[in-house]
């Protein structure tokens, strides 16, 4: 069964119901509706911002609510000088037949590689000298060298990450809205994690309330140990959606995710994103090979190896998916890392046992809980006096009593 994203669900119809950056909405709204005056001096706008803060999602809804046609080019996609000139150039002049106007939207244009794409950036600024209608331009990063012609040619304008006065309110409307019990402390906490990346935060939540409709901080503390050098989601959709070996290798570098920790991801995800029986025969084998190759870099700190254990974990399993998902499907968090944080307080609290009983028994404290705790586990149970003796004398009492209460119940 396929789950709609709420990054789709939850998308703003209008501009005034984008969280956040009201004066640069304002300011683009502004210059859009100064369009019916005349050509405006500066005939396009430089949205930028980082990744995720709805450059994309305001242009959408600005032209959404006017209802304009939105003419919406990736430039990293359709980046050469001739494609442009097709396809913007025309939507730029030829005139509209059924609606009232055409907002054209050129995304991400600091991803044109002037080695490959001859020609874009002269392109781009002719289009916006002839364009008839609000031409807006998206970047990441506006002071890229290569876009410095396109960037004094525009309106810029910034957009800033979602902050918590802001995203707390939203929010809690959206989790309100889906029956999902919350503190704000969590909130916060993935407000902060996720760095105001709104679309980050939507998968966040949705994937951590998906299982109990709650959203506590010891769900968002999963996340604790997770980089943000790229959404662990857009390094597997990569990887699941990758059909050469070159590109499912691109997620390594869009990601500091440890190479286990990333493992783990897509050995729990990959039943979910691969629905043939036999292509997903493939994809865990190469797992299971890649798993082996990780095994032994342990055991012999062998790191030639790594390599290939990483070649098979992503070019392996994207090679081996030949049918694409129908619909969407959600991304899962690995059960063992779940698994593993949420036991993480009884591990500390059963090894700062076994150190105790170590030190009064002259052992490990590993070797001191393989030994020792069976047998005061047997005395707490049946011994109460005898337990009260070794407790104290372990100098443990209440590690003791709260491990084994834990442990029992």
């Amino acid at each position: 069964m396929t789950v709609e994203p709420w990054t789709v669900k939850y998308r703003p119809g209008t501009s005034r119901d984008v969280a956040g950056n009201k004066t640069a909405i304002e300011k683009l709204r502004e210059w859009i509706d100064s369009w019916s005056e005349g050509r405006p001096t500066k005939r396009a706008a430089l949205l930028y911002g980082p990744a995720g803060v709805g450059k994309t999602t305001v242009s959408e809804a600005l032209a959404q609510e006017r209802g304009w046609d939105l003419v919406e080019i990736n430039a990293s996609d359709k980046r050469s000088g001739e494609i442009l000139s097709k396809i913007a150039g025309l939507a730029s002049t030829q005139s509209t037949l059924f609606s009232k106007g055409r907002l054209i939207l050129l995304d991400e244009v600091d991803g044109v590689n002037l080695r490959e794409d001859h020609g874009a950036i002269t392109t781009i600024l002719q289009i916006i000298k002839d364009t008839q209608y609000p031409l807006v331009l998206t970047a990441n990063d506006p002071w890229d060298p290569k876009i410095r012609p396109l960037r004094e040619a525009c309106l810029q304008i910034e957009l800033k990450r979602l902050g918590v006065r802001d995203g707390l309110p939203l929010l809690k409307s959206i989790l309100s809205k889906e029956g999902v019990k919350t503190t704000d402390d969590a909130l916060r906490f993935i407000i902060d994690k996720d760095r105001g990346d709104i679309r980050s935060i939507l998968n966040d939540i949705q994937l951590l309330s998906g299982r109990n409709r709650t959203l506590t901080m010891d769900d968002v503390n999963l996340l604790s140990g997770r980089d943000r050098t790229e959404s662990v989601f857009e390094v597997l959709r990569v990887i699941f959606n990758s059909r050469t070996v070159a590109a499912a290798r691109r997620a390594l570098s869009i990601s500091d995710l440890d190479q286990e920790m990333l493992f783990q991801w897509i050995f729990e995800n990959a039943p979910y994103q691969i629905p043939k029986p036999d292509e997903l025969e493939r994809a865990i084998s190469a797992l299971a090979d890649a798993d082996m190759y990780f095994a032994r870099i342990r055991k012999t700190q062998s790191w030639h190896l790594l390599s290939y254990a990483l070649d098979l974990m992503t070019a392996g399993v994207a090679v081996a998916k030949q049918t694409p998902t129908s619909g969407w499907v959600p991304m899962k968090f690995p059960q063992r890392i779940s698994s593993m944080s949420r036991t993480r307080m009884s591990r500390d609290l059963r090894k700062r046992v076994g150190v105790a009983i170590g030190q009064k028994s002259h052992v490990s404290a590993r070797r001191a809980q393989q030994l020792y705790l069976p047998l005061i586990r047997f005395a707490y149970e049946h011994s109460p006096e005898k337990f009260e003796q070794i407790a104290v004398w372990l100098e443990a009492k209440d590690e003791l009593n709260e491990m084994l209460s834990a442990e029992l119940k």
